[in-house]
């Protein structure tokens, strides 16, 4: 190595960003396109497989529909990150390393914390061994084989979350040999508007699903759950007399949970585990750590926001202009971010697109039918578009609801 060379890796800011989701990839685009030659920095982007995990369609997958194979290098082309394969096992916040696969160590100088949520299959007995979850496309592909090889039976959804009436309504509209049962502690659809949420459960009875609210799965076995019910107002559950239902397949869609390697590197973390934040999406405790999707805790002035691609990707953008910010000497400005809709796909024929306030309560405006569908597949497909835009005009991934009122925490503007 000339020594010119080692003094150019010795001067080179390093910038490492774990989990390749919606958020983690906005962040690695949005930052390596905008930086430039002379300020030396480099991009590193690590993730556990090549392959993109397209979420907002894996409950087509666990379907049996085939998705596009995304490759995340492909999708860096052009842009000047690196990306780098492999699990995250080990985070040291002291030292500012990373340990991939037991044996690599990444050194950074500001860390982009991306690993998101998984379904949590570990607070109900017997869900982790027993029930599926769509936490990959791997995951999905599995269901969809032995959907696919059941030929009759009962399949149980357990969360009644859209997630949960997404795979329900493409699970029995694509098997209509099956039995389908939805269960969970609320009704489907319960954030939704009246008429939006009454649409919902028409098209769940048409396309013949089952549907139990105000029930909790408290044990899964290899052909039956076992129930809980009536939920009150304050959440607490009484036994249903030890009510079970059958199911030779169990899909679990109920909660998630975060990576618990936050916690193990000593950041300060919410009781679900995610790292809580700065108003910049700076760990309040290592403001060298930016925490962005769902592995972050993100106070707005409405409350923590809730894991979702469309805010996921504005909090990715806004680390990676906040980080360059820093290294150009500015001070990293409040994110905010409002929502504005909810769209539920119900089968690949029909849909309800609930458009929201930014605190995320109904407005009266919903789409249904062959229009909700179309508006579905457009925010979908949205991502790719978004990227594109980004590698060739990087300013325009800014661009998001900032919420107004909703969101203004204290003085921020």
């Amino acid at each position: 190595m000339s020594a010119q060379h080692e003094a150019d890796v010795a001067t080179t800011y390093r910038v490492v960003i774990l989990g390749a989701g919606y958020a983690g990839l906005s962040a690695a685009i949005q930052l390596a396109c905008r930086v430039k030659p002379s300020e030396n920095v480099r991009v590193t982007l690590v993730n556990a497989q090549e392959r993109f995990t397209e979420r907002l369609r894996l409950h087509m997958a666990a379907s049996g529909q085939p998705l596009a194979e995304l490759s995340i290098p492909e999708l860096l082309e052009g842009t000047g990150a690196h990306f780098e394969r492999g699990w995250v096992t080990a985070v040291d916040a002291n030292a500012k390393t990373v340990r991939i696969d037991d044996e690599r160590v990444l050194p950074y100088d500001t860390l982009v914390y991306a690993l998101g949520g998984v379904a949590d299959t570990s607070a109900v007995p017997g869900a982790e061994d027993h029930a599926h979850t769509l936490n990959s496309a791997q995951d999905a592909e599995v269901l969809a084989d032995r959907l696919a090889r059941l030929g009759s039976g009962t399949v149980a959804v357990v969360g009644s979350g859209l997630t949960g009436v997404e795979s329900a309504s493409e699970i029995a509209e694509r098997h209509p040999e099956l039995t389908v049962v939805l269960l969970g502690r609320g009704e489907p659809g319960a954030a939704m508007n009246p008429k939006a949420r009454a649409y919902l459960r028409a098209a769940l009875d048409r396309l013949g699903v089952r549907v139990r609210s105000g029930v909790e799965v408290v044990k899964v076995f290899p052909g039956s759950v076992d129930l809980a019910s009536r939920v009150d107002l304050a959440g607490s559950v009484e036994p249903a007399g030890g009510e079970s239902v059958a199911a030779d397949v169990v899909l679990w869609t109920s909660g998630t949970r975060v990576s618990p390697l936050a916690a193990a590197a000593g950041l300060t973390v919410d009781e679900g585990g995610r790292i809580v934040t700065d108003t910049a999406l700076r760990s309040v405790s290592h403001p060298e750590v930016y925490a962005v999707g769902d592995a972050a805790a993100i106070r707005q002035g409405y409350g923590v926001m809730h894991g979702t691609c469309q805010g996921g990707m504005p909090t990715g953008v806004h680390a990676a202009v906040s980080i360059l910010r820093e290294l150009r000497g500015r001070r990293p400005r409040p994110f905010r971010f409002g929502y504005y809709h909810t769209p539920v796909s119900l089968g690949r024929h029909d849909a309800v697109v609930q458009f929201t306030h930014p605190d995320d309560s109904p407005r009266r405006l919903h789409l249904t039918g062959r229009v909700a569908v179309r508006y579905k597949e457009t925010v979908t497909a949205a991502p790719w578009a978004t990227w594109g835009r980004m590698k060739k005009m990087p300013a325009s991934g800014a661009f998001w609801p900032r919420g107004g009122r909703f969101t203004r925490v204290g003085g921020a503007r």
